[in-house]
């Protein structure tokens, strides 16, 4: 039987070097796509041998001329310190680059995924976030570039499938962490874990009562394999992540505890348009995917935090 060859953008990140790992563990050839932005050489190293995997260096806003059974676009900076770093590009990245897969998936007639992201829904003024809430986002502010590209990105998706009959598979992604997470990407538990280990103070926004939800990278990758395994007739979007809510107060103080760090606590003005609360319904994956996270926080952040111990 021919083997499927599923393309990746974004494939040298954080999700994406994760999902290439799967996939050959599934036994799929895979064709990684980076421009290596934040995304990493040194995540997919271990990859390079296997002759089921190729690396290509290219940037999704131009178009692709690769020949693929599925694609899956995790390409786009993800991170407030790395999308806000050149918002013009973050935009472009998601935007152009939802035209260029969607262009080559209708070409190729195969099936594209989107990870899409819980950014979509802004600061939400419905908890927990079902995928019929349209969200609350400021389309001028700090985060715009990643907040509306996204969403624009699932516009694009959903207008190729309804004028071109392209089967397509929309994922918003919830906070996700697990080994490979950059450590400088100033997202909430690399920042932690960071600070921890390096004995300086742990910065809390706010006064560290709003709220998060946390899935394993583990988790997350068996969600969008299962979700692109759906019949076609399923498009989503669905919410993936973990439904239990925690404080940004109750993380500092399991980190510091299962890194043993004696940093102390000190608060920082909440940055513009941060969500207080954020939160997933996951009763759709639940039904459709028969899926919901395994890992729990603290055992998922002590495989985090051994990974840290390595590079730091």
């Amino acid at each position: 039987m021919p083997r499927t060859i599923t393309a990746v953008t974004g494939g040298a990140g954080f999700l994406g070097s994760h999902l290439c790992e799967r996939l050959l563990a599934d036994g799929q050839g895979v064709l990684c796509i980076d421009n290596y932005f934040t995304g990493t050489r040194e995540n997919i190293d271990h990859l390079l041998a296997n002759p089921q995997f190729e690396a290509m260096r290219h940037d999704v806003t131009f178009p692709m001329y690769v020949e693929a059974d599925e694609i899956y676009n995790l390409a786009c900076p993800a991170s407030p310190v790395h999308y806000q770093f050149d918002p013009v590009q973050t935009t472009k990245t998601s935007v152009h680059g939802a035209i260029n897969v969607l262009g080559l998936a209708k070409r190729l007639k195969v099936r594209a995924f989107q990870a899409s992201t819980s950014e979509v829904y802004g600061d939400p003024d419905v908890h927990p976030q079902p995928e019929s809430y349209h969200g609350n986002v400021n389309p001028i502010g700090p985060r715009a570039c990643y907040d509306e590209g996204k969403r624009c990105a699932e516009t694009l998706f959903f207008d190729y499938h309804r004028r071109h009959g392209l089967r397509i598979k929309v994922a918003r992604i919830f906070n996700t962490y697990g080994p490979r997470m950059h450590p400088n990407d100033g997202r909430v538990v690399s920042n932690f874990i960071v600070q921890a280990l390096t004995g300086v103070p742990i910065t809390i926004y706010g006064d560290g009562q709003q709220t998060r939800s946390f899935c394993y990278v583990d988790d997350m990758i068996d969600a969008f394999v299962r979700l692109m395994a759906t019949p076609d007739e399923f498009t989503g979007p669905v919410n993936l992540g973990n439904p239990t809510e925690n404080t940004m107060l109750e993380l500092a103080e399991v980190v510091l505890r299962l890194t043993g760090s004696r940093s102390k606590l000190v608060h920082a003005p909440l940055p513009k348009d941060d969500p207080v609360q954020r939160l997933p319904d996951i009763t759709l994956a639940k039904k459709t995917l028969d899926w919901r996270p395994a890992v729990a926080l603290e055992e998922g952040l002590e495989r985090t935090i051994a990974y840290f111990r390595t590079i730091l």
